[in-house]
Order: structure tokens, then sequence, then C-alpha cells
């Protein structure tokens, strides 16, 4: 496959064999076509067809290979040019690179600080269900009360009464950012998942 890739042309990636794999100014250019075409779908199939958000991901991964640039124009105008995808992820604009939020891992945020949630992982359905029951969707704000070094985080949802026990699990598909960050990084019309 990296072999095909290379010989395309223009080439998509430049590959030494032992050597490694780099993309190349094209390859990188098509690739954030991908991940705009994924996630506009991913939006699209969430707010217009009423998927769930944990199906979206993978009827997205099906598509994103097969639109044409006017059907992606239509879908990006019929949502209003959105800037973030259902997960949070920031959709590239077109014939741009992506622009990676300025956010961490939850496990990583510290102790009592303010923290609105940006992102989440879209990889493992079972989490997203579990983290729409929880309530910990991208817009909303937490804090840590507590932390055991490698098994769980105690959280409490901005307006809760009582604080959530997270696994670390559970929490590793949970990105966050500052409260204060909260405008520019929630609303549709604010990174890549890692």
């Amino acid at each position: 496959m990296l072999q095909r890739l290379a010989a395309e042309r223009p080439a998509l990636v430049l590959y030494e064999k032992h050597r490694g794999v780099r993309l190349t100014a094209v390859g990188k250019r098509r690739a954030w076509e991908l991940v705009r075409h994924h996630r506009l779908l991913e939006l699209f199939l969430h707010d217009v067809l009423k998927y769930s958000w944990d199906e979206v991901h993978e009827e997205a991964e099906r598509l994103e290979h097969f639109i044409s640039e006017r059907f992606e124009d239509r879908v990006a105008a019929i949502l209003g040019d959105p800037e973030i995808d259902p997960h949070g992820h920031v959709i590239p604009q077109k014939y741009e690179a992506g622009v990676y939020r300025q956010e961490l891992p939850l496990a990583r945020w510290p102790l009592h600080t303010p923290a609105m949630i940006s992102s989440v992982s879209d990889r493992s359905p079972a989490a997203l269900r579990e983290l729409e029951r929880l309530r910990m969707m991208p817009g909303t704000t937490l804090v840590i009360e507590q932390k055991n070094a490698a098994a769980s985080l105690q959280v409490r949802l901005s307006g809760a009464e009582e604080a959530i026990r997270l696994s670390s699990d559970l929490a590793s598909f949970v990105r966050v950012t500052a409260a204060s960050n909260a405008v520019a990084a929630t609303g549709r019309g604010g990174g890549l998942d890692r």
C-alpha cells in the first residue's frame, strides 16, 4: 500500500524501505480533506439524519472516501459552515490544514480548577454512550475533586449536586480546556482527534 501511495502521480507519500514514510505536501492536503469529509459527515448524520453520536463515526468512515466536492459543499452549506463535529473536534476549513486546539487529557487537568470538555474521542461507541449517560459532552464544565493515581477521578459537573467517579479508562476519552475558553471552543458555527 505504501509503495502504491508513493507511486501515485503526484505522490502522496515519500517512502524508503526500512526508513519510514512521510506525507508529501499533496498527501497532507488529501489527508486534511478526508478529515474534513469525515467530520462534516459525522455532523450531517447527527444533526440532519438524527443518528446518535455513538453511531456516526463508523458510518462516516464508510462514506468519507466517496463524496464529491459538490456534495461536501452542499453538506457544509446546509450545516452553516460548521467549525466542530458532534464530538467537539475542529472541522478543517476547505483547502486548509487543520487546527489543533490547546487541550489536555482530563486526567492531566489540575485538581479544583474549572475545566470545560472540549472534545471526546469517537473511537468507542460504548464510551460515548457512557459519557452521554453521565452528561459529559463537549461544552460541559466540571471540576476534578479527587484523583486516584491509576484507578479513577472524581469530578463534579457544573450545577450537579453529586460528584461522578470515572475510571481512568473512561476519563482517557475526554479532553478539556480552561473553562474561560468555553466560548471559543464550543458551538457550531473550535482538535484533531489523536
